[in-house]
């Protein structure tokens, strides 16, 4: 049994397990990335969906996972074959924002459900808002957002801010520059997928700040903290936890600790829904569950609930189904806008070391109940 054609066998909860099946099944495309520098976050991704699909045993549920190779013409490639070749009902998977600007715009326009588990750019929660894309992580700025509130309770007053040049790393900057309230020693759009950040750390040094604030995802995120350390500079950093999740930490090690980041969700979140899916993840994948992990296992928890309400040949029924997000999220009460992004928490986190393992854990509340900027500009 492979990952590319994986259906999942036996039957839910004897009620649910009856509903489904007279509906019929639901065929879920996830295009993730699998390879390449960013290949641990859609693993975790498609590790988290695959392990709700698992733990609820539904035999109406089938999955098929290609990999993006981080490439949008890969991901629109993958995304057309599965829509007209494989009879998709619905598609998901999706990390980097432009890979999610290639493909989603066009699948909702051909009556398909897109839930994202991770990317959620600005152009998709405003005006470009479709009735069948739901996000079930944040919309872009928001952790961005958390890390400028954060600075300003934190008395820093002149960050030097840096990011990818593409749309979350442009979501990102202006996310922190819409709650920070201090000054700005610099601001720099490095390339995506930069690896030497020799030029960058250089002008951050002769910049005069008092503070450091990046997004850098995935391996980009793990080469500037280690150079970084290795320069010297001792200037306080804060960044989303993207640049901090359990699979960079491990890369990244010593040079992590203590730095403040943001998320939605942590390991030690105490709900048991939370408690349930940490212990279940390390029991079968023998490693600590990421962010991205937890965001893939509650879109998969998401679509189920929706399948045990209505069939998804009733596209309104079904549509309405996953409004109510009617299931236990690992993050606690989670909610929709009306433009289909969650309502959520966003929390500050520290890195710690837990015996040999880097971590995070939770220390206060950066945004209480936050929703997106952009809401008001959906014609939802």
């Amino acid at each position: 049994m492979t990952l590319k054609s994986w259906i999942i066998a036996a039957g839910m909860a004897a009620l649910a397990a009856t509903a489904q099946a007279e509906q019929g099944k639901v065929k879920v495309g996830m295009i993730t990335t699998l390879s390449g520098g960013g290949a641990g976050l859609g693993i975790d991704v498609r590790d988290g969906f695959l392990l709700a699909a698992k733990m609820a045993e539904n035999d109406a549920l089938e999955v098929i996972v290609e990999d993006d190779q981080q490439r949008p013409d890969i991901a629109v490639q993958l995304s057309d074959k599965m829509i007209q070749s494989d009879d998709v009902d619905v598609l998901t998977g999706i990390i980097f924002s432009n890979l999610a600007m290639a493909v989603i715009p066009a699948a909702t326009a051909q009556g398909k459900f897109y839930l994202s588990p991770n990317a959620g750019p600005s152009a998709l929660a405003g005006r470009g808002c479709h009735p069948n894309y739901f996000n079930v992580a944040w919309q872009n700025d928001n952790l961005h957002e958390a890390a400028g509130s954060y600075a300003n309770s934190a008395g820093l007053t002149n960050s030097f801010i840096l990011a990818p040049n593409y749309p979350a790393g442009q979501d990102a900057l202006n996310g922190y520059k819409r709650f920070y309230e201090g000054e700005l020693a610099g601001e720099i759009f490095t390339q995506l997928g930069q690896t030497d950040y020799a030029a960058e750390i250089a002008q951050i040094r002769a910049s005069g700040a008092d503070s450091v604030f990046f997004f850098l995802p995935g391996g980009m995120g793990i080469s500037f903290l280690k150079q970084y350390a290795d320069s010297g500079l001792d200037l306080p950093v804060v960044g989303p936890a993207f640049s901090f999740d359990q699979g960079i930490l491990q890369a990244v090690g010593d040079a992590a600790l203590g730095v403040k980041n943001t998320s939605q969700w942590n390991k030690d979140l105490d709900n048991p829904a939370n408690t349930a899916f940490v212990e279940a993840f390390e029991a079968e994948y023998g490693r600590l569950p990421s962010l991205y992990a937890s965001q893939g296992y509650d879109t998969a928890n998401l679509l189920l609930s929706a399948m045990a309400k209505a069939d998804i040949s009733d596209t309104e029924a079904f549509r309405a189904a996953l409004r109510e997000a009617d299931f236990a999220s690992v993050r606690g009460d989670f909610t929709f806008d009306s433009n289909n992004h969650p309502i959520q928490d966003i929390y500050v986190r520290e890195v710690i070391r837990e015996g040999d393992v880097f971590t995070n854990r939770i220390i206060g509340v950066a945004l209480e109940g936050r929703s997106s900027e952009y809401v008001a500009d959906c014609p939802m």
